[in-house]
């Protein structure tokens, strides 16, 4: 039974949640709290394994209040937050300081069932992620500064595709922020709600050397570029000429997903074959799996994020079941393989 704390200072939201989460047998919601310094007493006598945080509280911001659980008390934190703007700017600060998930408030653009569903996911993820207190280490990159390839590396044939979910900010903020500026296009896929992609995307552009942006249909994959797949639609990769392009879609969800990493994974295998490079990092479920497969048989590079250091190895361990990962590293590792295994392949062919 996972025991789960609602901290929000709407009695509505906190009865909605609470009706929501008591339908499913394996939760349990111990209490609620109006406040933080409502929540840290209620943390202490209930010991709850999850709670869910509001952003927007009276006498202490849900920041605040999350940046002091971290460092004193490390715990699974899911942030349930209003869909807009602002908010998903804060709800990227929060997956920065350590909360496992950010799930849209009823009442938003979203159904109350889809919102159920995802906040009823991230719950059972919450309950099993690594937690360790953190915050971003990572200073805004000096653009001009770049390191370069020992080998020039000729990138317009080359794409590289990465997937990731619960614990993902992190871990692609940590590849990115190592990339130079001469790697080939990049293209990502992270579990989160419309809006929030385009802040996601915003923050890393002041992080890395390399340009990220939310993706927009028709966008060229290309070298010292990182496009970000946008809440609410699939990204795909298609071949024109000589260069890739990105088809931003609707349709159903796959996985419960949108976007989806294995829709991408799919549309690389096919469209760029041995060009591509696929990585899937942290999340729960099996998302991405059986699309790095098909990389992986059309010949392209494939990597795994390893156990030790994934928050949850659900996508990641099915890849590995499934046999998709041609090797599995763990998370440091992975930017420096991208290099090596780049380099090489251009050194082989001089």
């Amino acid at each position: 039974m996972i025991k789960v704390l609602i901290v929000d200072d709407s009695a509505l939201v906190r009865k909605v949640l609470t009706e929501e989460l008591s339908r499913y047998s394996d939760i349990e919601v111990v209490g609620g709290a109006i406040d933080p310094y409502v929540a840290r007493d209620k943390i202490v006598r209930l010991k709850p394994d999850v709670i869910t945080l509001d952003i927007e509280m009276p006498r202490m911001d849900g920041l605040s209040f999350l940046s002091k659980l971290m460092k004193f008390y490390p715990m699974p934190v899911v942030v349930v937050s209003s869909l807009t703007p602002q908010n998903s700017q804060n709800a990227i600060r929060a997956l920065e300081l350590g909360a496992v998930e950010v799930i849209c408030k009823p009442g938003s653009s979203l159904s109350t069932t889809d919102i159920s569903k995802r906040l009823v996911d991230a719950i059972r993820a919450a309950a099993r992620a690594k937690i360790a207190g953190r915050t971003s280490l990572v200073e805004p990159a000096d653009k001009e500064s770049s390191p370069a390839y020992k080998i020039q590396l000729k990138t317009t044939h080359k794409v590289i595709a990465i997937g990731a979910s619960t614990g993902g900010t992190i871990a692609i903020e940590n590849i990115l922020t190592r990339m130079p500026m001469n790697i080939p296009g990049i293209l990502v896929v992270q579990h989160m709600p419309e809006y929030f992609t385009a802040s996601f995307a915003e923050r890393l552009n002041t992080l890395c050397k390399i340009e990220v942006r939310e993706a927009k249909d028709g966008d060229t994959a290309g070298p010292g570029l990182a496009l970000i797949a946008p809440g609410g639609h699939h990204m795909l990769l298609e071949r024109s000429g000589a260069f890739y392009n990105v088809r931003i879609k609707g349709g159903p969800m796959v996985h419960h997903q949108k976007p989806s990493v294995d829709v991408l994974f799919h549309s690389v295998a096919k469209n760029a074959g041995g060009n591509a490079m696929g990585i899937l990092l942290t999340g729960m479920g099996a998302d991405g799996a059986d699309g790095l497969l098909a990389m992986k048989q059309n010949k392209a590079y494939t990597i795994a994020q390893d156990e030790a250091t994934s928050v949850v190895y659900g996508m990641p361990g099915e890849a590995v079941h499934l046999g998709a990962a041609c090797d599995v590293f763990p998370l440091d590792e992975i930017p420096n393989r991208i290099i090596k295994r780049l380099s090489r392949e251009e050194k082989s062919k001089e």
